[in-house]
């Protein structure tokens, strides 16, 4: 009989393109993954892997098998969540990922009352992008993820996951005490022609999503300074460097020589969790999904 966990690990190597790849996402060492490739070329008696250069090549054998992996592991979810539905006990291990600010300020508070009535459940917690967090729930390597995207532009959701909004996230702007519109009860963005902007890195979502809000509103993007962390924003933006756009959920608090004024139309982001749709009778689900609606609830309420 074929083995799960080897079957696990070439679905990893099939999905991730090498065998790095693939140990990261199941969180064990690349030569793990190798001796389970080799025990399953032993058990199945086919050649499963060839050396490509510095990496390896799974053989059309591979593939195959790897499809039908693919399935097999679909089902034993579906029956490990069918199982525990049966039993109504939250016990076990559960993945969860979240992008940085919802790890900073509405696990805590979720995990904790996870904590307290259910001390048997296991949870790990991984802070990722929403993008990345997207493709690991679909493929199985997070159980929950917490996620955000942009009113004006959403992220598209992978087939077969669920979706429960927990709430919405409005994002003012951030101007130096001195800067001019400091004074400002409202703003909107055609005001901000010439500005400097700071934002996250190149190439994360809230990047990409101000270069295309400013430009939907005729602004060309001059990004000087880029850093990762709102609170560092907010400190550069003190400083006088430029001005951000930073949501409610992302500032602790506002430093002295910061001054957030409200945009109009209310730029808002979507914070919501996701599951797979198979797994959506597991207790262990059910609880997370509940922890976090009422963690959400008593943040937005501080809002």
């Amino acid at each position: 009989m074929l083995d799960l966990n080897r079957l696990k690990a070439l679905h990893a190597v099939h999905v991730y393109g090498s065998v790095g790849a693939a140990a990261d996402a199941l969180m064990v060492t690349p030569s793990a993954v190798s001796q389970q490739l080799a025990k399953l070329e032993r058990e199945t008696g086919a050649t499963l892997v060839e050396r490509n250069g510095r990496g390896v090549r799974l053989t059309d054998a591979a593939g195959l098998l790897a499809e039908h992996a693919e399935r097999i592991l679909a089902l034993v979810e579906t029956a490990e969540a069918d199982f525990q539905a049966l039993r109504g006990a939250v016990v076990g291990r559960l993945n969860v990922g979240a992008f940085p600010t919802a790890a900073r300020g509405l696990l805590p508070r979720a995990l904790v009352i996870l904590r307290e009535r259910h001390p048997e459940l296991e949870v790990h917690l991984f802070e990722r992008e929403p993008d990345r967090t997207l493709r690991e729930v679909a493929r199985g390597e997070l159980d929950l993820v917490v996620a955000q995207d942009w009113m004006n532009r959403p992220l598209a959701t992978p087939d077969g996951l669920s979706r429960r909004t927990l709430f919405d996230d409005i994002a003012d702007l951030a101007l130096p005490a001195d800067h001019p519109l400091a004074g400002r009860r409202e703003l909107e963005l055609p005001d901000l022609i010439g500005e400097k902007w700071i934002s996250s890195s190149v190439g994360q979502v809230c990047y990409d999503w101000l270069v295309y809000t400013l430009r939907s509103a005729e602004l060309e993007p001059d990004i000087s300074i880029t850093a990762d962390e709102y609170p560092t924003q907010l400190a550069l933006v003190a400083a006088g460097l430029g001005c951000a756009i930073v949501p409610r959920m992302g500032r602790t608090s506002v430093p002295e020589g910061v001054r957030m004024v409200p945009l109009l139309p209310r730029l808002t982001r979507r914070i919501y969790t996701l599951w797979r749709a198979d797994a959506a009778r597991r207790p262990a689900i059910r609880a997370a999904v509940e922890a976090l609606a009422e963690a959400s609830e008593e943040f937005s309420a501080r809002l």
